[in-house]
């Protein structure tokens, strides 16, 4: 890739700013000043802007814990959004939310720049699995597993047959395999407790990782990144 366009993919500075600081000579591939805009960067070239050096990978893979009170979007003018919660870069290289959680709901978020995978990951036709811990309004019994395991019928759309583990009166753990507007809790609505607080705990091969506090991310390790792949039914190119 030109190294301008590099930079500018980073979000280190514009097209344009990006002759400015070539001509000054800030910025060096593999320890020499380059200050041509069209040079081809070669793969795993060392690349410094003052010195500073560069993560010049341009895919990327995160897994945030998502808290409450923050938007699942891109960009929104009066609230906070999880891409207010990461460094500019992953919002300069588009990564994205792989599905959405409430703004009142809490825990593993993932995000891509890889537009193809976080597609087939969200589609009920890949079959992957989101488990949900979900504290309600009221007690759960055997017929609520039993209405969730026959699938229920919403007014819009009827929701895939999903796994119902009744933890204590008022908690379950929840597994289903969509992921659309506000399904879980409306599903808990249909039986009448209605959710107070819900929390993702995994997505597909994924665990939220222990180590995150509400708010804190991490990138993929290789491993994560290839399962996900994997779930997805597609190659995972190091």
């Amino acid at each position: 890739m030109r190294l301008d366009k590099l930079l500018s993919r980073l979000g280190e500075a514009s097209r344009s700013e990006c002759k400015a600081l070539l001509k000054a000579g800030r910025v060096k591939v593999n320890g020499e000043a380059c200050r041509d805009g069209a040079f081809s960067v070669p793969e795993g070239a060392r690349v410094t802007l003052d010195g500073r050096p560069l993560d010049t990978r341009l895919t990327r893979h995160v897994m945030l814990y998502k808290p409450a009170g923050v938007l699942t979007a891109r960009e929104d003018k009066n609230q906070r959004t999880v891409m207010d919660l990461l460094p500019p870069v992953y919002t300069a290289l588009e990564c994205m939310p792989v599905g959405r959680l409430d703004k009142d709901t809490t825990g593993l978020l993932l995000l891509t720049t890889d537009g193809e995978l976080g597609h087939r990951l969200i589609s009920p036709a890949r079959h992957v699995d989101k488990v949900y811990l979900a504290r309600v309004d009221g007690n759960l019994d055997g017929a609520d597993a039993e209405a969730f395991a026959a699938g229920i019928e919403l007014s819009d759309f009827t929701a895939l047959p999903a796994k119902l583990e009744i933890l204590s009166p008022d908690t379950a753990r929840v597994t289903v395999q969509e992921g659309k507007y506000h399904q879980v809790k409306r599903m808990f609505g249909a039986v009448g407790k209605p959710v107070k607080e819900l929390h993702r705990q995994t997505f597909g091969p994924l665990a939220l990782d222990e180590q995150l506090r509400p708010g804190e991310f991490r990138e993929l390790t290789d491993e994560e990144e290839a399962a996900l792949y994997a779930a997805a039914g597609l190659n995972h190119e190091q």
